[in-house]
């Protein structure tokens, strides 16, 4: 995969499904008009497609409970999303809604009349709603720590507000905006269920609970205050499931996702339905739904996401779709279940679960990975994949740690490592502890150590791909992101005589600076750290800077906001000074998540940036 192949991409997403109808949304990059595209498709058990609607972006399709309409999302040109519906039956799609900041997923009522969905509503004279622009309004008065969020912006000017839309478009404030909401779901016809901040948001906290109020508005009541972190609520027979996790204070880091079950009545309290170390949910790959057997959704386990039926009282899953693929998206009726699975040389296709019939959309030449086991200097077990390039080798090696760190590199298409493999390096890609997917106290293994447990298993599944034929001992580079980025100028500085080179992006290089100027510094750092200023500064790779003496790459997105672009300056500023060959490289435009949805030209260019990069100090 070269980096102007990513316009060759044709992803699923989003996927449902009723009867014998079902409709999957397609995403491509264009770099031409460096935008994405992508109408709905509709599959047929067969494994044939055919296009169902031809907007420019249309998404988060949603059909209705009678089955006679479809009501999804469309993005025409740059435009905000907003609630399109069509007939199952064909014709042309009808806009319900025209709001300023546009509108999330809709949700349908029981009875097909209604549809619920999340809008932000911006205050009088900002965002677009006065002629003037953004530097000719007023100022902003903050007065809490939680004011602003990645690839959002801030936030108390335009609050999101719970919204209901009925089929002539006749849209109706559910809530004021007076507090957050989130993820509504419906009780029945005239009542919403929805996710706030605990006390509705009062103070800043990092815990949520279930709220309710009727659909026509009115008062909120609150249904189940939740232990921790709560998410994507639904009913299904008589009560209440959502997804949460369990903390005190801001100890919400590295915490499980599990299944919780209510009665519909608040008449007793919740209950946790997976085991709080083995089973973490993952909340990216949809809204879990019921079947006629248990709750469907998809877990993180050891780099695959399985599709796992859990039952309704609880106890251990059944595997639906597992094995070495990532489950990205699914859907049921009650009937039939559909399910948007990645592999790690396919980025997506669609699977029909009971047949095992697959829909694959255009893609590129994968070259093969290889899954790594071995052991840390403790015993302890590490785990992750390589990439290997064309040919017998010895190939040039690139260590890319991911993000998090309570993330993952999983069984799925992974375009990086794709495109590095294809231009000739082959790829490491390590889980080590702070990785999600194998049981919580994995997670938590790096609370307070970061720079210990973590950095030996990473350099240990390192020596389990240099101990391959394959593979250069003596030409290693080692990059990554968020955290990724943390650990590459850390390696770079405790360990820089294993690597020629490095490139550190989007990272955080000091604690102190992270806490005040992150959108969630004011928790993470000490979560994660402690609360002692000397334990963050030993914990902070620029305290080492003076330790890199290796060229350095410092890449960052100038609209960050979750590792700010001073985490970058800084670290530039420190090694430029000291004479280190170093150079930073700086996105316009760009928030914290440019290497999966930035624009499509930012992303090939910097997979330019990228392979130059190695190129200048790898193929020598």
């Amino acid at each position: 995969m070269r980096p102007e192949d990513l316009q060759l991409l044709t992803t699923p997403g989003t996927v449902a499904v009723s009867g014998d109808l079902v409709l999957v949304s397609i995403t491509t990059p264009d770099l031409d008009s460096n935008t994405y595209r992508g109408g709905l498709h509709r599959v047929f058990p067969d494994g044939t497609t055919t296009p169902w609607t031809h907007g420019d972006r249309d998404n988060a399709q949603r059909i209705s409970p009678d089955g006679r309409l479809v009501a999804f999302l469309r993005v025409s040109g740059k435009s905000k999303p907003q609630i399109y519906v069509a007939p199952v039956d064909g014709g042309e799609p009808r806009r319900l809604t025209d709001l300023p900041l546009g509108a999330g997923a809709p949700v349908w009522s029981p009875d097909s009349s209604r549809l619920a969905f999340v809008a932000r509503v911006p205050e009088a004279g900002r965002y677009g709603t006065a002629d003037d622009g953004p530097e000719a309004e007023a100022p902003r008065r903050i007065t809490r720590l939680d004011y602003r969020v990645d690839d959002v912006g801030f936030l108390a000017d335009r609050r999101p507000r719970l919204h209901v839309v009925d089929l002539d478009g006749a849209v109706s404030d559910v809530t004021d905006g007076s507090f957050d909401v989130s993820d509504p779901a419906w009780l029945d016809s005239e009542t919403l269920v929805f996710v706030a901040p605990r006390d509705l948001g009062a103070v800043e906290t990092l815990h949520s609970s279930l709220y309710t109020v009727p659909a026509s508005g009115g008062s909120v009541s609150l249904l189940v205050g939740g232990a921790g972190e709560v998410s994507m609520p639904f009913v299904a027979g008589s009560s209440l499931y959502y997804l949460g996790t369990e903390f005190t204070g801001i100890d919400a880091v590295a915490r499980n996702h599990g299944l919780w079950k209510a009665p519909l009545d608040g008449s007793a309290e919740p209950v946790r339905l997976t085991d709080v170390e083995t089973v973490d949910v993952e909340r990216l790959s949809g809204q879990p739904v019921a079947d006629a057997s248990g709750v469907l959704l998809v877990v993180r386990n050891r780099g695959a996401l399985e599709l796992q039926r859990i039952p309704f009282d609880g106890g251990p899953g059944e595997v639906l779709v597992g094995g070495s693929q990532a489950v990205k998206f699914f859907a049921t009726d009650g009937n039939s279940v559909v399910a948007v699975v990645s592999t790690p040389d396919i980025p997506g296709q669609v699977l029909f679960v009971e047949s095992g019939v697959r829909t694959a959309f255009s893609s590129v030449e994968a070259r093969r990975v290889v899954e790594l086991n071995g052991s840390a200097s403790d015993g302890y077990p590490v785990h992750g994949w390589l990439v290997l390039p064309d040919g017998d080798g010895p190939h040039p090696v690139v260590l890319a740690v991911h993000g998090g760190p309570f993330m993952y590199h999983s069984w799925g298409f992974f375009d990086e490592a794709q495109v590095y493999a294809s231009a000739g390096y082959a790829v490491v890609l390590p889980n080590p502890r702070g990785s999600a997917g194998y049981g919580q106290a994995h997670g938590q293994a790096v609370i307070g150590k970061f720079g210990t447990v973590d950095v030996d298993d990473v350099l240990s599944l390192l020596d389990v791909a240099l101990a391959r034929e394959d593979t250069d001992s003596e030409r290693v580079g080692v990059m990554g992101g968020s955290y990724g980025g943390f650990m590459t100028s850390w390696l770079s500085a405790h360990h820089g005589e294993r690597f020629r080179a490095a490139w550190s992006e989007r990272a955080v290089n000091a604690w102190d600076s992270f806490s005040g100027s992150s959108d969630i510094g004011y928790f993470f750092a000490d979560a994660y750290c402690g609360t002692d200023p000397e334990a963050q500064r030993a914990m902070s790779p620029l305290t080492y800077a003076e330790k890199i003496n290796l060229p350095f790459a410092v890449v960052h997105s100038e609209q960050d906001w979750r590792c700010p672009l001073e985490q970058a300056q800084r670290m530039f500023v420190a090694l430029k000074r000291r004479g280190v060959e170093t150079e930073m490289l700086i996105f316009p435009g760009e928030g914290h998540e440019l290497t999966r949805s930035g624009q499509p030209r930012h992303r090939k260019q910097r997979f330019d940036a990228v392979l130059e990069w190695w190129g200048r100090y790898l193929n020598c």
